[in-house]
């Protein structure tokens, strides 16, 4: 059996090239089919993501799982100039090792993001429901699902944030403590403001106020998190009610003033606020940082909260690499180990036969026996093979996981006339 991951990322291949070659869900079980499909491929998975486009294989050991892949991406009217620079190709330990790095968020472009795993299990699920992973692909993958649990629980890789708009969040668990029952304002709707109320839903809050200057992106961003639209010229007269602000803004001037946010804290009876400015230019007047109880954050401050997170991900990245190095080692002898169970299946049933023929070839001598006796002959001469059976099966087991192991493995083989090589 052979195992190979062959495929092209972020890191290797730009996303004209990423986009060329990407599956949409429904073409997937197609695609499937058709590469288990190829002589010698016996099970196989696809990742497909903006960021990878792999495929997992489990082949015959004949088998040119490079090659099938190739082709593959070939007969997606994609030309193999523009894709062949960019593929890379692992086999054995180094795809074994790649895959749980890749499970475990190690290969992400944004180290430690949770995504990647769900997007994992759904290409393995899709697999699995079409036929195409089973077996040996199925124990690999698994396993690769629980060396992503194990990086998450011994480490602490996701727990910074690394985007501007969970840096947002992050700040304001520390402002409030839970975010429960929060109510927030979006002051321009823009993709970074969406982003960031998305992930302060996530945490908790439960009411959510939208105003634009266009009205129609106020009513779709305020569906999307069931909230309420208030009128553009009206949103300083609900300013007191929020806990939090993000603002999100194009406009030329100031959207939020010292004195306004002064009034509204007034309201408040200086209730604390939190406001996340996202415009460039800044939307709220820097000057608010001066009040007590308003804390004001711009586009820089929350960088600078990521840039310091990627840099303690990047220290924790190290402890998770060798944990992925320590269970690509440990999956390497299990599968090993595994290898020789034709050969350990075949040394028994040999050892079997010779009994069994045996005794058959003694009953005439022996006559009639009692059923204490039939007992008494089973026990005794399969304790004899059994006895007879250890020492190959140990020193099988022992050597299978051993780089050398080859030649006693071989060996073993020769003097029982074993017929698997």
């Amino acid at each position: 059996m052979k195992f190979t991951v062959t495929g092209l990322s972020h890191k290797t291949a730009p996303v004209e090239v990423r986009e060329r070659l990407a599956f949409d869900a429904e073409v997937l079980p197609v695609a499937l089919r058709s590469l288990t499909a190829r002589p010698g491929l016996l099970e196989a998975m696809i990742l497909s993501t903006c960021n990878r486009v792999e495929i997992s294989l489990a082949s015959e050991e004949s088998a040119d799982p490079e090659l099938a892949v190739d082709e593959f991406f070939s007969s997606t009217n994609v030309d193999p100039a523009q894709f062949r620079p960019y593929v890379y190709h692992y086999i054995g330990a180094d795809a074994i090792r790649h895959l749980f790095r890749v499970a475990s968020s190690l290969d992400s472009m944004v180290v430690g993001e949770p995504q990647i795993l769900g997007q994992f299990k759904a290409a393995y699920a899709l697999a699995r429901e079409h036929g195409a992973a089973s077996g040996f692909l199925e124990t690999v993958i698994t396993r690769a699902f629980s060396v992503a649990k194990r990086v998450r629980t011994e480490t602490e890789i996701g727990s910074s944030a690394v985007s501007v708009s969970f840096a947002a969040v992050e700040l304001a668990r520390e402002i409030f403590g839970s975010l429960k029952d929060r109510a927030i304002m979006i002051i321009g709707a823009g993709k970074m403001s969406e982003a960031a109320a998305r992930h302060l839903a996530r945490n908790g809050v439960t009411r959510i106020l939208v105003t634009n200057r266009t009205e129609e992106r106020a009513l779709e961003m305020a569906r999307l998190f069931n909230g309420a639209v208030v009128p553009y010229t009206d949103y300083l007269t609900s300013l007191h009610e929020v806990d939090i602000v993000i603002t999100s803004s194009g406009a030329p001037h100031y959207v939020l003033t010292r004195e306004q946010v002064k009034r509204a804290l007034d309201k408040r009876r200086n209730r604390p606020v939190f406001l996340i400015d996202i415009g460039v230019p800044r939307n709220i007047e820097p000057a608010v940082n001066q009040l007590e109880n308003a804390f004001l954050y711009d586009i820089d401050d929350l960088r600078g909260v990521v840039e310091r997170n990627v840099e303690n991900r990047k220290q924790v990245a190290l402890e998770a690499e060798r944990i992925v190095e320590e269970e690509a080692a440990r999956m390497m002898e299990r599968l090993k180990i595994r290898a020789v169970a034709p050969t350990i299946l075949n040394l028994q049933e040999q050892l079997e036969t010779v009994r069994a023929g045996e005794i058959a070839r003694a009953r005439g001598r022996l006559g009639t026996l009692t059923k204490e006796q039939e007992e008494a002959i089973e026990q005794i001469t399969r304790g004899i093979i059994n006895k007879i059976a250890h020492g190959p099966i140990s020193e099988l087991r022992r050597n299978a996981a051993q780089a050398d192991g080859v030649h006693v493995i071989s060996t073993i083989r020769r003097i029982f006339r074993l017929g698997d090589e």
